[in-house]
């Protein structure tokens, strides 16, 4: 499936301060750039900061005073098995070295306390099957709303039963953390996401690989342009600001893109 994607923010820096931007499609096995640019207006010189590890790319600026940045792309998404069912659960001995980080609590999901919860839940399903659980149970308990901000916790969101798309994203993070099962926030663009945002989804590492899912279930997975993943949505941000700025305006698109798109 090829998308085409398009992200404009405006924003206003009072002040002049350097800021790191990641809402450019990330280098993947399972997605492809076809086609992207990325401009600002005014213009600026910026340093590239790309992880070639995983294929997340970010650009760092300084400026002061308006800025507006537009990012257009046509990705190729390619076929994903993304199926829970089945999949094993591994021992942490035999866990690759790179998906260990994503055990451990961190800063919205504090999994360290949800250990009971979890097992009072979910009894003895391991793995997939645990997984998919998790995600039921989220869908059936928590209602969509804009209820939090960007304080609010995994454990705040249990507690208020409501949330949006990162809240349920942290929620499931840290069940499956604390079912010994790595898991992790991925943010990223979405078909048919309504209204069009930047989406935040999980991926699980079961079944010998890193599987997504949104506990949301309001985007199809093989509609998803992943952007960046990390321990939670600190680390996933589209744009960090190191000192004070102001959005105007920020808006998504995402669509599918002609099928006779050429390089």
């Amino acid at each position: 499936m090829r998308v085409h994607v398009e992200a404009r923010l405006d924003y206003d820096f009072p002040e002049r301060v350097e800021s790191l931007l990641q809402i450019e499609a990330a280098v993947a096995d399972d997605q492809t750039v076809l086609d992207e640019q990325l401009t600002f207006d005014p213009p600026l010189t910026f340093v590239r900061r790309d992880d070639p590890v995983s294929g997340e790319r970010r650009v760092a600026f300084e400026h002061q005073g308006r800025l507006a940045i537009a990012y257009t792309a046509t990705v190729e998404i390619a076929d994903r098995e993304m199926d829970l069912a089945g999949a094993v659960q591994h021992r942490v001995a035999a866990l690759p070295i790179d998906t260990l980080p994503y055990l451990r609590g961190s800063r919205y999901c504090p999994s360290d306390i949800f250990e009971t919860i979890a097992d009072q839940k979910f009894g003895s399903l391991r793995g997939g099957e645990r997984v998919a659980a998790v995600a039921a149970w989220i869908i059936g308990h928590l209602d969509y709303s804009p209820v939090s901000d960007w304080r609010t916790t995994a454990l705040e969101t249990y507690v208020q039963r409501a949330g949006v798309c990162r809240d349920f994203a942290h929620l499931a993070v840290t069940l499956c953390r604390a079912s010994d099962i790595p898991a992790r926030v991925a943010s990223v663009y979405a078909l048919t996401l309504d209204p069009p945002d930047f989406h935040a989804v999980v991926e699980v590492f079961v079944g010998g690989r890193w599987r997504l899912l949104d506990p949301t279930g309001l985007a199809p997975i093989d509609g998803l342009v992943r952007i960046a993943y990390g321990r939670d949505a600190a680390d996933v941000a589209f744009l960090t600001i190191f000192g004070r700025a102001t959005m105007v305006a920020q808006s998504v698109t995402v669509k599918r893109a002609a099928t006779d798109f050429h390089d």
